[in-house]
């Protein structure tokens, strides 16, 4: 479970987010829209504790980001453009990752990156992928260790019709399997066939508009 509570953030005086409130829970995809600078990605990145806010409290299982917890724990992330070493092959860089924790081996990278729609076998470097498969490449890496909660700024940028088919269809069976998705998206098809919850961002404002 996420809660936020009246969660405010401000930067060098100016306010981006204010008075937020939200309670999200496993088994849920929620969506946020808004414009581009209405407060979507600030929101996310407080949630994974790479923003500290400055009122209010992010809390996760349990724990409070920035006290209890220095981040999130057991979530797969992708906010704005996914960062690889763009000199390695795609299944270098998740690889490279998976060595952190540790948590997977080769054979399941090698099975999410074909779930995501790619070839592990492809030798072509990061930099020359075109956009739709850095983006798949992103969602492997935020997918791949099976992570109990799921955050995604804008997860279908750049997906061709048949990659926005096979995302959806990926996230709606997470879904199913007890993950907890929260997802930022342009796209009101996106919204309205996944997300069982929407919170509309608005210069700063949260509000929910719409419920399954």
């Amino acid at each position: 479970m996420i809660q936020i509570n009246d969660l405010s953030l401000s930067i060098k005086g100016h306010p981006i987010l204010s008075n937020v409130n939200m309670a999200m829970y496993e088994g849920n995809i929620y969506g946020l829209v808004g414009n581009n600078g209405s407060g979507k990605t600030m929101l996310m990145k407080c949630v994974c504790g790479f923003i500290k806010p400055t009122l209010g409290e992010v809390i996760v299982n349990g724990e409070v980001i920035g006290k209890d917890i220095d981040y999130i724990k057991e979530t797969g992330i992708i906010i704005e453009n996914p960062g690889f070493i763009m000199y390695y092959s795609g299944i270098k860089n998740l690889k490279m990752l998976s060595e952190i924790s540790g948590k997977v081996d080769i054979t399941k990278i090698r099975k999410t990156m074909e779930t995501c729609g790619l070839n592990p076998d492809l030798k072509l470097p990061v930099k020359k992928y075109s956009l739709g498969m850095k983006q798949r490449l992103g969602i492997a890496q935020a997918i791949m260790e099976d992570q109990s909660i799921l955050i995604l700024d804008e997860p279908m940028n750049g997906l061709d019709k048949d990659g926005i088919a096979v995302i959806r269809n990926l996230l709606l069976d997470m879904k199913k399997r007890g993950k907890l998705i929260l997802l930022a998206s342009h796209n009101r098809e996106d919204i309205d066939v996944l997300c069982d919850e929407v919170f509309d961002v608005e210069k700063g404002q949260v509000r929910q508009y719409r419920k399954n």
